[in-house]
């Protein structure tokens, strides 16, 4: 695989037309994937590639034990060219579930559906789904008794990178009572990795694709080593790819799966290789911040903001709501220090100016990293 050309994100947005290798009237389906520059690219879908697409959520759901006798409610959107809405649908209707397509509906809608269709399983980001559960236990009703068996969680990491669960996980399984499965996946390589019943990693499906963990310098890292995630799927048809750096940082597990397969599978994913942040010489990435801020109690809602500082390091700020619990800035920061090895600055605020800039309408889900340093690099 090495002497073959490494595909970017950077390249698809530079000559997206040519990636198209079938003829513009086979296309059938068309969403927009974000560019390295904040331009979205094209992605053009064949009526095969849906096909495949479907086999690859079917054969991911039923991994995690999705069955014809489920009913799942999909809180992730299908609309505004988002393909992982419609791939979730695609899989449920192959394996014979019933799907509930309740998309970004307020939590009222939610708990409706949820008392009237009696669902098994739902789907979504799981800090959405806790906020879920959390309203729908302030409305008199206990989660664990409504029939909720699993839930498949897209978009944030459930576990940390010795594979054990966060926080955010480990409180969606007290409130709901039900496990979490963790599922990824690229609108570009048309391939998901989705958690077994073992609940270890996303299994990869040797005959849709074979993924790679390349090192900073595109050679394939050692075993277990972290690294980008380079994705080659086979069997697509619309814009096929050849070794496609997804820009994620991740890591893969060798050994054989509790479940019987012997085929690697997926770490969690520890970052996006162009957050990757350096601090007084600390090399890190956001979600290991996220990781240390969710194990403190008293902290609500917060977001980073990271700015250059001209000295080959950056200038890390912390923004936590401040929710009356009593935590101070000293407290953070030394919290801080001991988990990730960097003391940022820490600044509190109400908590409603938070979450207005973590809960974007416009975002698909919470948006807690803010990186102004190409900004910063633009300044005279």
């Amino acid at each position: 695989m090495s002497e073959l050309p490494i595909t970017s994100k950077a390249d698809l947005e530079q000559c997206n037309d040519e990636f198209l290798a079938v003829p513009p009237a086979r296309v059938v389906d068309i969403v927009l994937s974000s560019g390295t520059t904040g331009k979205p690219t094209r992605i053009m879908y064949t009526d095969r590639d849906l096909q495949r697409l479907a086999y690859n959520e079917q054969q991911a759901f039923a991994a995690c034990g999705l069955a014809a006798d489920d009913i799942v409610l999909l809180t992730c959107t299908m609309d505004r060219c988002f393909i992982a809405g419609l791939a979730y649908f695609l899989g449920i209707r192959s394996i014979g579930a019933a799907a509930i397509r309740n998309g970004h509906g307020s939590l009222e809608s939610h708990l409706g559906v949820i008392r009237q269709m009696k669902p098994t399983a739902l789907v979504g980001v799981p800090s959405f789904l806790r906020k879920l559960g959390q309203y729908v236990t302030a409305q008199g009703v206990e989660p664990r008794t409504t029939g909720v068996r699993r839930l498949i969680c897209i978009g944030e990491p459930l576990r940390g990178r010795d594979m054990a669960l966060l926080k955010l996980s480990r409180d969606l399984e007290a409130i709901w009572g039900a496990p979490v499965y963790s599922t990824y996946a690229s609108s570009e390589t048309v391939t998901t990795f989705c958690e077994c019943t073992a609940q270890c990693g996303g299994h990869l499906h040797p005959d849709l694709a074979i993924v790679e963990i390349l090192d900073e310098h595109g050679a394939a890292a050692v075993a277990g080593a972290v690294g980008e995630v380079t994705v080659t799927p086979f069997a697509t048809e619309g814009m096929p790819l050849i070794r496609f750096r997804t820009g994620d940082i991740s890591f893969l597990l060798t050994e054989p799966c509790r479940c019987g397969r012997t085929s690697p599978r997926l770490g969690p994913i520890l970052g996006r290789k162009r957050q990757m942040l350096k601090v007084r010489g600390t090399t890190l990435y956001p979600q290991a911040i996220y990781s240390a801020l969710d194990e403190i109690t008293g902290i609500g809602e917060y977001y980073l903001e990271v700015r250059s500082n001209g000295d080959l390091s950056d200038d890390l700020t912390v923004h936590v709501a401040d929710v009356g619990a009593g935590v101070t800035v000293p407290f953070i920061q030394d919290k801080l220090q001991a988990r990730v090895r960097v003391m940022p600055e820490v600044r509190l605020h109400p908590e409603d100016e938070v979450r207005a800039r973590v809960f974007d309408p416009r975002s698909r889900k919470p948006v807690r990293f803010f990186d102004v340093r190409k900004n910063d690099a633009q300044l005279p």
